[in-house]
């Protein structure tokens, strides 16, 4: 569900780390902690929201992440936002990198926490919330952690067509993408994720120092 040679984000555009909760079902877990009876899965994923002036919001990305660092942040970027954008963030110094790849940067550091999640970033939060609905309601967080990325890439693909007005063709482009894409291993399905993936190329060094 992921077009090759995708357009990076433009424009403005909000960035930010959420968590992910999942199932008891799901495991093993990153983290994990006990609500009642209930043991759920804690995974970290950025997200970037294309937002558009006076309101609204265009498409967006996700991606899974270790942990909030630079490290797993920065790539991200590099290859999701084009450099032209303003990048919206909250004050979190993870961002510090930003100037120095030539985005312009924006920060708004709210030291009270509700508001930090309603105000700072509204976008990402609006995102967020879809994604854990469609997650927790209609897969009941009964989501391996290590396949958590193909959910992202559906939610992605969905999202970002949903003003679609040929619903028909959205198959044709499943179909297309197929053709262009590389092929998907039983093994990269089901591989932990200490595993090496069968298809994936490394990650993509940037270097802004």
């Amino acid at each position: 569900m992921v077009r090759p040679d995708r357009e990076r984000l433009q424009g403005r555009v909000e960035v930010d780390e959420i968590y992910v909760e999942l199932g008891d079902r799901a495991a093993p877990f990153i983290a994990k902690r006990l609500s009642g009876k209930r043991a759920t899965g804690m995974l970290q994923v950025v997200v970037a929201v294309e937002v558009h002036e006076p309101s609204g919001i265009g498409r967006i990305r996700l991606r899974r992440i270790p942990s909030a660092s630079q490290q797993y942040v920065q790539p991200f970027v590099a290859d999701t936002i084009d450099p032209t954008a303003h990048v919206h963030t909250d004050g979190s110094l993870l961002y510090n990198f930003l100037p120095r790849g030539g985005y312009h940067h924006h920060r708004t550091v709210v030291t009270d926490v509700v508001a930090r999640r309603v105000a700072t970033l509204p976008a990402v939060n609006r995102v967020a919330a879809l994604l854990k609905r469609w997650l927790l309601g209609t897969h009941h967080g009964a989501i391996q952690p290590r396949q958590l990325d193909y959910y992202l890439d559906e939610f992605v693909f969905r999202f970002n067509r949903r003003t679609s007005r040929s619903r028909g063709l959205l198959f044709y482009r499943l179909l297309e993408q197929a053709v262009l894409t590389g092929p998907i291993t039983y093994r990269d399905v089901t591989r932990l994720p200490h595993q090496p993936s069968d298809t994936a190329d490394p990650d993509p060094v940037h270097d802004w120092t």
